[in-house]
């Protein structure tokens, strides 16, 4: 079915995209909580009907991302080429020419998987994921990310991520999705706080590498992605670790107030408490 619909025209795609995204906001109820309480925690300026409107294009967007998984996993990505623009490229280019390896930050947009694709497509990069406990579902993802990546790293191995820095190469890494308490730090991200993990700094501070921020957006009107690299991050990593997880959840929060809907809000971001299991707010709110 992925193959099939990776095949077909884009706006085909795109149309397909929305509509299992409604779908899913009827039938997903337990995400539709996990997003309506992230939503309530980050946006409480928002009126109820606002919010909830907001939920419903997070799972039109979502629709869509899944559409651009299989479009990632089973079509040339030389065809949405046209589709592509790239702002700030000469920041990469200039960060890799140091010859350091580049770290380069990225958040959990619904873009995320062509997103990647159409980066690797300009400049070459090595990326970390996240095994899945669907067997099937993983070994899909990672042949199809063995498609177009040069190296596939599991989020835990830190020495195939360290080696790649080590190497000179571009190594794409998202800090913004709850880890757990191991190596990470409570910072505040849209006023609540959360455990945030401190990898970051150790990744960028091992080969001295430069520490780009990335953003990747699908276009208001469906139309195709833009890519925006930001200049080499001064002063990055400092020697404060809290100081380092605060400031990459404000530079992922300057990202999503573009385009929030474009996040991925089905994540629980606030899951860790220092109070423990109980101060949960998906519990609390149900």
């Amino acid at each position: 079915m992925m193959w099939s619909v990776a095949h077909l025209p884009f706006p085909l795609q795109m149309r397909i995209g929305r509509g299992l995204g409604r779908l899913s906001y009827l039938l997903a109820r337990q995400r539709r909580h996990i997003c309506e309480v992230n939503l309530e925690l980050c946006f409480p300026e928002l009126s109820a009907a606002e919010r909830q409107q907001l939920v419903k294009k997070t799972f039109i967007a979502n629709g869509m991302g899944l559409i651009e998984i299989a479009i990632s996993w089973y079509r040339n990505i030389e065809d949405y080429r046209d589709r592509v623009t790239v702002t700030g490229l000469e920041n990469l280019e200039k960060a890799k020419a140091k010859g350091k390896g580049v770290l380069l930050l990225c958040a959990h947009f619904s873009t995320l998987e062509l997103g990647g694709c159409l980066t690797n497509m300009i400049s070459p990069m090595d990326v970390t994921y996240r095994p899945n406990k669907n067997q099937l579902f993983q070994a899909a993802m990672l042949k199809g990310r063995k498609r177009h990546f040069p190296k596939v790293l599991e989020r835990e191995d830190v020495r195939g991520a360290m080696r790649s820095l080590k190497e000179g190469r571009t190594l794409w890494y998202a800090p913004d999705q709850d880890y757990g308490l191991r190596h990470s730090v409570f910072v505040p991200f849209f006023g609540n706080e959360a455990a945030t993990i401190t990898a970051t700094s150790r990744f960028a501070r091992f080969n001295n590498s430069a520490v780009l921020f990335y953003r990747h957006y699908r276009n208001a009107d469906n139309s195709g992605y833009h890519l925006e690299f930001s200049p080499e991050l001064e002063n990055f990593p400092s020697d404060d670790d809290v100081a380092d997880a605060h400031r990459i959840n404000a530079l992922v929060e300057d990202a999503i107030r573009k385009l929030p809907d474009q996040y991925l809000w089905l994540h629980k971001r606030f899951k860790t408490q220092a109070e423990g299991v109980a101060a949960r707010p998906y519990f609390k709110k149900q």
